[in-house]
């Protein structure tokens, strides 16, 4: 037996080894050398465009969630056309994604600074992380060193991105394929706390007749923003305070507010109602799940070594 362990215990250190650049391709001082002001480039030009535009930070968190759920951390939803001809944005799921010109502003700038040096990828993330920060939301870390990727598919965001009707289980089974716990779960989806939803995501549970688990005063106000014959952009705010990232997205969920179907899913579950209501009487508690969550999602299924590489044009491969 001895033997055999010995050989599985150098098997174990060389895979190690052979993972190693995979598991340390992020770093928190990634840009320490090559870039030391990226961050600080990074929130003063998004904490201007947030002024310009109050629904921009919404579109920034949206953004960070529909790339990293396609391939990756890897900048694809930027990409004009992938390997098959087609674009991400192409997509129906990526119906509304927006605001991919305040990506290519901040990339101007850090070209400008450090030419070909941050990807696409970290922008993005770092966007994103901007959007919660500046909006009343936890102030998160997280590790740099995304790479471009070189793939973008319509059919691939289609078939990857979930659907508004979702079951509870299969969110586990989503999020829990980044290493998110069931509260991390719960908390991203804290993320409808700024931002809308197009009617077609959730015109179902007003007609023919009423979810029951939709308060009747809330569904009728949707109605009057969703009406059977709706245009193809009409929405409705996910949140009472869309403009800010509070736990107020909990708090409605519990008041018969929750516009999805999974938002009001996960008030019923058993599995996942306390944990709602916790993060309804606690904002701390919401926070310290989320940034932990925020930080898994934009981690995922990162690139590195020649996976990627840094895009000069965030539009195109090099």
């Amino acid at each position: 037996m001895w033997p055999l362990r010995s050989a599985m215990a150098s098997f174990a250190a060389v895979l190690l080894l052979l993972l190693a650049p995979l598991v340390s391709s992020l770093s928190m001082d990634y840009y320490a050398i090559s870039c030391p002001n990226v961050e600080s480039i990074v929130r003063t030009t998004m904490r201007g465009l947030f002024v310009r535009d109050p629904t921009s930070p919404a579109a920034m968190l949206r953004l960070i969630f529909h790339d990293c759920s396609v391939f990756g951390c890897d900048a694809s939803i930027l990409l004009d056309s992938g390997s098959d001809g087609t674009a991400e944005l192409e997509a129906p799921a990526n119906l509304g994604v927006r605001r991919l010109d305040w990506i290519d502003n901040v990339k101007g700038r850090l070209e400008a600074a450090c030419p070909q040096t941050v990807s696409c990828a970290d922008i993005i993330a770092l966007a994103a992380r901007e959007a919660v920060a500046q909006n009343g939301g936890p102030n998160i870390d997280i590790p740099l060193g995304r790479l471009d990727g070189f793939s973008a598919s319509s059919s691939a965001a289609e078939s990857s991105l979930p659907s508004a009707t979702i079951s509870v289980s299969d969110m586990f089974a989503f999020f829990g394929a980044m290493g998110m716990s069931v509260p991390e779960s719960v908390a991203i989806l804290g993320a409808h706390t700024l931002g809308i939803a197009h009617c077609t995501n959730f015109v179902d549970r007003l007609y023919p007749v009423r979810d029951p688990n939709m308060g009747l005063l809330f569904a009728n106000t949707l109605k009057a923003r969703c009406p059977r014959q709706f245009p193809s952009n009409a929405f409705a705010a996910l949140d009472t305070s869309n403009f800010r990232f509070d736990n107020s997205y909990f708090r409605n969920i519990l008041n018969g507010r929750g516009l999805l179907m999974i938002d009001s899913e996960i008030g019923l579950d058993p599995r996942t109602g306390p944990i709602v209501e916790n993060f309804a009487n606690s904002p701390g508690a919401f926070f310290d799940a989320f940034a932990s969550a925020f930080v898994k999602l934009s981690s995922n299924n990162v690139l590195s070594g020649n996976q990627g590489e840094v895009r000069v044009n965030c539009h195109f491969p090099n």
